[in-house]
């Protein structure tokens, strides 16, 4: 992994505050109208586009729109509805699973809680952090490719994993954190990009360290 040389506590207060700024009131892109709708979404979401996620969704909601309807669901059909999503077998297999944990663990509903969510089939720390993040504006930093992609260019983050990347994050910023993740990760997506970072006018230039590496 490439080495970039590391934002100091100023430089750490002033991306935060810029990031802050830019963003005053970013949420996520995914469409939905609870927290079974945004729990489906953000699982869909991983490796997956947002927009692709956004154009799935709907009908699924349609045909299942409740944990019980989903927890009876048959497998081929939320394949069929899912099917333009990357690894759609598995995430229809864990959607099913999801819940049905839902509807025998929590009473049919949605825990929300960082620990009971990852109890949850297909529900890792970064899709529970981002439930949490979006509909209880908890104090979380969730870690996708554009976070991690952002935090090493701006020598924010210097670990070889996102979980790892989440704690530095957490530790450094300490506060504002679900604004922060909601920030960075459209700084990534629209502005500091994989290929081709937009770096000529962007607000982070003096605080950069390399726009070659973190190509993910």
């Amino acid at each position: 992994m490439a080495k970039v040389k590391k934002a100091t506590k100023k430089e750490i207060e002033e991306i935060k505050e810029l990031f802050l700024q830019h963003y005053p009131d970013s949420v996520t892109e995914l469409n939905y109208n609870n927290i079974y709708e945004l729990l489906i979404a953000v699982m869909l979401s991983a490796q997956c586009t947002d927009k692709r996620v956004n154009i799935i969704t709907p009908a699924l909601f349609e045909k299942y729109p409740d944990v019980v309807s989903l927890a009876n669901a048959d497998l081929d059909d939320v394949k069929e509805l899912i099917k333009t999503c990357s690894f759609f077998n598995n995430k229809a297999k864990n959607l099913i699973k999801m819940a049905q944990s839902v509807v025998q663990n929590y009473d049919g509903q949605i825990p929300q809680d960082t620990k009971e969510l990852i109890k949850l089939a297909g529900v890792g720390q970064k899709t529970a952090n981002v439930v949490m993040i979006e509909y209880t504006g908890a104090n979380l930093m969730a870690v996708d490719t554009h976070v991690y992609r952002v935090a090493h260019r701006l020598g924010l983050c210097d670990a070889p994993t996102a979980i790892k990347c989440e704690e530095q994050l957490t530790k450094k910023f300490k506060t504002n954190l679900h604004q922060l993740h909601q920030a960075m990760v459209l700084f990534g997506r629209y502005k500091c990009k994989a290929l081709k970072p937009e770096c000529d006018e962007c607000f982070m230039k003096p605080h950069c360290k390399t726009t070659q590496s973190f190509k993910v």
